[in-house]
């Protein structure tokens, strides 16, 4: 039931625009929890990747005095990902073509981290 909820929420995140590819809810230590992912991506190493920049992000964000991490963003030249915490030990990771529009996409991302957050 809650898995459906939750892919529920990832099929409406990924609906809000063209420009989203793959978007998956994951625990911060890298276990995907639910996800809506092209098959040229591979689940685990999704997840495994998201552990590793989160704990990077989280300790750079302190040790900088920047406070604690709420989002990570990686820009590529085919794109973006996307990392925002959805609660405490929860990630809703996005990926994005290089022409999204990233006011609108932190818009949806943050109310689907919302909806996933009281979920969780």
């Amino acid at each position: 039931m809650r898995e459906e909820m939750l892919k529920s929420i990832l099929s409406e995140l990924n609906g809000t625009s063209a420009d989203i590819q793959a978007s998956a809810i994951i625990s911060t230590d890298g276990l995907v929890i639910a996800s809506i992912l092209p098959s040229s991506m591979d689940e685990d190493r999704l997840g495994a990747m998201a552990a590793a920049m989160l704990s990077l992000g989280d300790r750079t964000s302190e040790e900088l005095g920047r406070g604690a991490l709420e989002q990570v963003l990686v820009k590529g030249s085919q794109g973006y990902v996307l990392m925002t915490y959805a609660g405490p030990n929860t990630v809703v990771t996005t990926v994005t073509t290089s022409s999204a529009k990233l006011g609108l996409i932190f818009l949806d991302v943050k109310r689907a981290a919302e909806s996933i957050g009281k979920i969780m």
